[in-house]
């Protein structure tokens, strides 16, 4: 991974001095663009009554993450051993994983909504993950990506909270024992932190993958720079850096899916 890294840095400095000799950079230093690698690239140009609905890389890496996830689940369990096997296992786990998070931050009433929130953890989980391949594409260092993703628990928490709730879901803004002359202020900052939701999900999950992968492409720039005597020092920090970046990837999936829980747990028990 760290190897394939390196050579990626190598191949857009190279690129970039076979193209810098017509009239941009000139100096042989250098010239590494970071956020290079998260540019949005056309596959298949589609427009449709004006809109353009083309596949796109990002959509080739969401495609694939849906089709590894479904592998892992449906080759991982086709045995349903007693005594489970390496896959086996790793589905097993994943699936207790999730489930005790629903338990814990939900209770057992929102274990019918556990099949939402276990294809929303893998599938973060499994893009963040396969950003950090060499030549892959990192969906979820785009803005949009993460937003979308956000808004779409933000509107299921809301659902939810209505047809649990009805007109009572309301209540959520309006916390109980508050004295009277308190009330506007506080159903304000109640409403507003409820609204913000979204853009701070969404903020969190792009800005730790967006962050980590441009401090990898920026290190690796460093060792093609540096050469074979001086870049042993990047390259090493790029080692320990790359297992950080594989632990923030299960993180940010784990903080998202649990805020997600928290969230549904508001819907679910209006100030109990």
């Amino acid at each position: 991974m760290v190897l394939g890294l390196i050579n990626a840095a190598w191949a857009a400095e190279e690129a970039h001095g076979a193209g810098g000799h017509g009239g941009g950079h000139a100096g042989g230093g250098l010239a590494i663009d970071p956020l290079h690698q998260f540019q949005i690239q056309r596959i298949v140009h589609l427009e449709l009554f004006g809109l353009d609905f083309s596949f796109t890389n990002a959509s080739l890496f969401m495609l694939i993450a849906v089709l590894l996830i479904s592998l892992l689940l449906i080759y991982g369990m086709r045995e349903r051993a007693l005594v489970p096997g390496r896959l086996q296992s790793v589905v097993e786990l994943s699936y207790e994983f999730v489930a005790n998070m629903v338990r814990e931050n939900t209770g057992r009433e929102g274990m019918q909504y556990f099949p939402f929130i276990f294809s929303l953890f893998m599938f973060i989980l499994f893009l963040n993950t396969i950003g950090l391949v060499p030549y892959s594409f990192t969906v979820t260092s785009h803005i949009i990506v993460t937003f979308a993703l956000a808004l779409m628990v933000f509107l299921f928490v809301i659902i939810v909270g209505f047809i649990k709730n009805g007109p009572g879901f309301l209540k959520l803004f309006v916390p109980s024992g508050v004295p009277v002359v308190m009330l506007p202020l506080i159903t304000t900052l109640e409403v507003f932190s409820f609204f913000i939701r979204p853009i701070s999900l969404s903020v969190r999950l792009f800005a730790n993958m967006l962050a980590g992968h441009m401090m990898l492409q920026v290190f690796a720039a460093f060792v093609v720079g540096l050469g074979l005597l001086a870049g042993w020092a990047p390259l090493l920090f790029m080692v320990a850096f790359t297992g950080l970046e594989l632990l923030v990837a299960f993180l940010q999936a784990f903080v998202f899916t649990v805020l997600t829980c928290i969230y549904l747990n508001d819907a679910l028990h209006v100030h109990r």
